[in-house]
């Protein structure tokens, strides 16, 4: 009886305790184009071993989908033929032995199509969570990739830094969580070690000494801390209200600029640059800065430095000092400067975050151009196929320097063994500011068809080789911040336009010779227009952007299929020479085709644009 009444005891007590702690815990669900992103807290009081995660179609008849450890998942459900598709889901929380100890309520969610627009931001968002979720708790830098625990990367934190601000006006972050974490990062690199003014590759995180990149490279890095300091201008001018805090980032700012020695890294006074110097080595790397790569940033900063510039002429002695020019053609596009086919197309990207090459030329080329035919060549490279390897096409294109089956790191170009079969995103997305067609469709391959494989909680996976089954499970901040980074060039030239609105860079240009350039301004279309408009098609408002080689009245107005005049937005308004970018408003207008009819320099063109 004794024992009877005991058992019954501990069995109440233990249904209670079973009551008290599988209460329902939350489960957030959110549906993308081809995805649902489940995300979950660990239930109160309990530490689950795993969690069990129930799907079903109809809200009935769930079925189990995956047993995992993380509190998130993606489930990939498919593009559906572009229809949308519903989806409800559950969570448990399962103990070691597979007892269940909590499980959320059902949440149903709504896979749909995105437009071209949703899909670049949904890409910008998730690749955003790399330098934010991601970014190092000490001192708030981007990690060099996904494994590198206290390893940060100053070049690449110089792009976290601008997709902190793409962040910010963006709404993913507020604009004072961003100024936080920038306080927090120039505070840090304050007090990092330094080399004549230039950081290192690598740091340590949290202590700012340096990490050797290499045995003798333990010192200055003259590239990587252009890329940083290309960020740390952008940021300069977004932060520009008076605040305390903001006006204190400036300050720091500023000093960490102006305290780069660029002279120093002549190595004596010489017509050209040198990327490293070690206090242990002295020049014993001895790689000099030149012929045409990633490297157009260094000389730029360092001639537009206010404190330690080099002269102008380095541009010709030093940056175009060597093996140039080009002038071969690839696939009916002819290069100017560069090496055959261009190279990887991370040449196109690292010193074009801030640079806007648009509008302008050198005495070499106009290098807006230049990306656009480089990305070109690379894709119809993939197209064309030599090699054989499985998957090219014109929408599974990009060759860029990444993670490798093979060889673990390899700059892939279309040459020789440059080329071994491994796509990396980041080549073709961050050339959307040129090939904005050809960059989507490679965009929506990639998520909609390798999604499942190459989609993860930071967005794409750094690369994929179909000849090897291979898909890569890392992530680098110097492949994740050029996507965010390019992408809002092509959406909202926020990060072009702060970069060249630092008050040192125009005189800088100038005095290397930079002059306007109205022979190309087109993005992605047919060589030789001489203005654009897009987004084609259009919601409520559109940009219209050219080149005028000398200042002059200009008429812009819309008219309907019909040839009736809707509207004057520009009537004979005067401009400068150079780069002009304006804003149409289409409110109130129903949806069809329209034109926009541009007048100036004595000449009226016409472009179709149409209304969603």
């Amino acid at each position: 009886m004794f024992l009877r009444k005991y058992f019954l005891i501990a069995t109440i007590c233990l249904s209670n305790w079973f009551a008290a702690n599988s209460q329902n815990f939350m489960l957030s669900a959110t549906g993308f184009d081809s995805h649902v992103e489940l995300t979950w807290p660990v239930p109160s009081g309990t530490t689950p071993f795993s969690y069990k995660i129930w799907r079903s179609t109809t809200g009935q008849n769930f079925s189990q989908l995956k047993i995992i450890y993380p509190t998130n998942y993606m489930d990939f459900t498919g593009f559906n033929g572009g229809q949308s598709a519903n989806f409800s889901y559950f969570v448990e929380a399962l103990a070691t032995n597979g007892d269940i100890l909590s499980t959320t309520d059902t949440v149903a969610v709504t896979v749909a199509p995105l437009s071209d627009d949703a899909l670049m931001d949904m890409v910008q968002r998730y690749t955003f969570r790399y330098f934010w979720d991601f970014g190092h708790p000490v001192s708030g830098m981007a990690r060099e990739r996904n494994t590198s625990g206290d390893v940060v990367t100053s070049g690449g934190t110089g792009f976290g830094v601008m997709a902190m601000l793409v962040a910010a006006e963006r709404g993913y972050i507020t604009r004072q969580q961003a100024l936080d974490r920038l306080l927090t990062m120039t505070s840090f690199l304050e007090n990092a070690d330094r080399f004549h003014g230039a950081f290192s590759h690598w740091l340590n995180g949290a202590t700012g000494t340096v990490v050797p990149f290499s045995q003798y490279d333990n010192g200055g890095d003259l590239v990587e801390t252009a890329f940083l300091m290309e960020g740390l201008l952008c940021a300069r001018q977004y932060f520009d209200q008076t605040t305390a805090d903001e006006q204190l980032l400036r300050e720091k700012i500023t000093g960490l600029w102006e305290a780069v020695e660029w002279d120093w890294y002549r190595k004596n006074n010489s017509n050209l640059l040198y990327w490293h110097w070690s206090p242990n080595f002295g020049w014993q790397m001895n790689l000099p800065i030149r012929g045409y790569n990633e490297a157009l940033i260094i000389y730029l900063l360092a001639i537009a430095s206010p404190t330690h510039p080099v002269p102008a002429s380095l541009w010709q002695t030093g940056w175009a000092g060597g093996n140039y020019t080009n002038g071969q053609t690839y696939y009916g596009y002819k290069l100017d400067v560069g090496p055959a086919k261009g190279g990887p197309l991370f040449f196109a990207h690292y010193s074009y975050m801030g640079f806007d090459p648009r509008g302008i030329k050198d005495p070499y080329t106009n290098y807006y151009t230049h990306n656009k035919r480089h990305s070109l060549i690379n894709r119809q490279y993939c197209i064309v196929n030599p090699e054989g390897h499985q998957g090219y096409s014109a929408d599974c294109w990009g060759l860029t320097a990444s993670d490798d089956p093979l060889v673990g790191y390899l700059a892939h170009e279309p040459t020789g063994p440059g080329d071994n079969g491994t796509i990396t995103p980041t080549a073709a997305l961050s050339s959307m500011p040129y090939t904005p067609v050809e960059s989507m469709a490679a965009l929506k391959y990639f998520y909609r068809t390798q999604g499942e494989k190459l989609w993860g909680p930071m967005g794409f996976f750094d690369a994929f080789n179909l000849d090897q089954n291979w898909y890569a499970s890392s992530t680098l901040a110097i492949d994740q911040g050029p996507i965010i980074c390019m992408i809002e060039n092509y959406r909202s030239r926020l990060l072009w336009d702060l970069f060249m609105s630092s008050p040192e860079i125009q005189p800088a240009l100038d005095a290397i010779g930079f002059v306007p350039d109205a022979s190309a301004t087109t993005e992605g279309t047919e060589e030789g227009l001489d203005w654009l408009v897009f987004p084609n098609p259009t919601d409520e408002a559109l940009t219209v952007e050219f080149v005028l080689d000398k200042t002059q009245a200009v008429s812009l107005s819309v008219f309907n299929a019909q040839g009736v005049l809707l509207r004057n937005i520009l009537e004979e308004k005067k401009f400068s020479a150079g780069f002009v970018s304006e804003q149409v408003s289409l409110a109130n207008l129903p949806t069809g085709p329209y034109f926009l009819v541009l007048k100036f320099d004595a000449q009226t063109t016409t472009k179709s644009f149409f209304k969603k």
